[in-house]
């Protein structure tokens, strides 16, 4: 996109578009319509390159959030896991909480 000046000709502007999956270059001409063409894309390339960053400062903004949501969730499990702990239970293979037997079937040594 833009400006091109050429050894035989003056100044023109061209815009690249794609068509079917190729580049193709479309020539807008030289002149006052050139300059407002030229104009307006500068535009909607500036608009464009906001909306990309505002869409970034965005998607920063909620991985902070889930990062800190992350912390809490771990915080949060460490004192069930401790407080389950305290109060006589276990994760059976790692999964559900149960209470610990008491008597002859306990397999744990207290050693």
């Amino acid at each position: 996109m833009g400006w091109e000046r050429r050894a035989r000709g003056g100044r023109y502007f061209t815009r690249s578009r794609k068509v079917n999956g190729r580049v193709v270059r479309e020539y807008i001409g030289c002149g006052p319509g050139a300059e407002a063409c030229a104009d307006l894309d500068a535009l909607d390339r500036k608009k464009r390159a906001d909306e990309q960053d505002a869409f970034r400062a965005e998607r920063e903004r909620l991985d902070a959030v889930d990062a800190a949501t992350a912390d809490l969730c771990r915080i949060a499990d460490l004192a069930v896991a401790g407080a389950m702990a305290a109060a006589g239970y276990h994760r059976h293979h790692r999964g559900e909480w149960r209470r610990r037997r008491h008597g002859k079937e306990q397999k744990h040594d207290t050693n």
